[in-house]
């Protein structure tokens, strides 16, 4: 469980994961060995995973964005959704109720590359069907939300 100390250094790491141990310290209030040692323990404990670059997907070459319904055959919903999951457009593939077995979000370059993905990557053995919903317009998109 997070503390209001946890959350606090996590909020500065969010908003930038190069920040020193020492501004984490100042921002979050707390001493520079809080933070070291609060750090190491998120990590260890899995909650910090890792930091990366945020990339602006159209600025980074990916103008399309997609969210695919897929209905997948009963007993292979796992197989599929890792094939699926191996290819680099692919940057979320979720089990989930409803009307599809399984949402995929992802990115294409162009037209072009939306079609391979959806011959070649969503249209493998073992998915019985897909819908495919063009993302027009991004309202939010963050990875930065933090339970209360």
């Amino acid at each position: 469980m997070l503390d209001e100390t946890d959350r606090r250094i996590i909020s500065v790491l969010q908003s930038d994961a190069r920040a020193s141990m020492r501004s984490i310290a100042e921002q979050a209030g707390v001493s520079l060995g809080t933070v070291s040692n609060r750090v190491r323990r998120l990590e260890g404990a899995g909650v910090i995973r890792g930091y990366s670059v945020q990339l602006d997907p159209e600025l980074s070459g990916w103008e399309l964005t997609v969210v695919i319904g897929l209905r997948i055959q009963k007993g292979r919903l796992i197989e599929i959704q890792e094939k699926i999951a191996k290819d680099n457009r692919v940057y979320g593939a979720y089990d989930v109720t409803g009307e599809f077995d399984s949402m995929i979000i992802a990115r294409a370059r162009d037209r072009r590359d939306l079609d391979d993905l959806s011959k070649n990557v969503i249209s493998i053995d073992g998915v019985e069907s897909s819908v495919t919903h063009l993302v027009l317009n991004t309202v939010k998109e963050s990875s930065t939300v933090l339970p209360e």
